[in-house]
C-alpha cells in the first residue's frame, strides 16, 4: 500500500484557500493547534490536518445551533 504525501503549504496559502486571515493560522501554528513544520522561516502547514482541524474545532466549544 502505498502512503500518502501530505500537502504542505505555506501560512498565505492556506489563508487564500481558507479564507481566513494569515495571522489567525500564524496564530495556530505558534499555539501548536495545527500541524506544521518551519523551514528557515516558514511556516509549512499540513493542509488535510488544517480542514480537519477546522472541521472539528478544539471540540470544547458549543456550537451555534447548541441551546444553553
Amino acid at each position: 500500500m502505498q502512503e500518502m504525501i501530505p500537502r504542505m503549504v505555506t501560512i498565505a496559502v492556506a489563508a487564500q484557500e481558507t479564507g481566513m486571515t494569515y495571522s489567525s493560522i500564524r496564530r495556530l501554528c505558534l499555539q501548536n493547534k495545527i500541524v506544521f513544520v518551519k523551514s528557515g522561516k516558514k511556516f509549512l502547514i499540513n493542509f488535510g490536518k488544517l480542514v480537519d482541524y477546522l472541521n472539528q474545532g478544539e471540540g470544547d466549544e458549543r456550537s451555534c445551533t447548541e441551546n444553553p
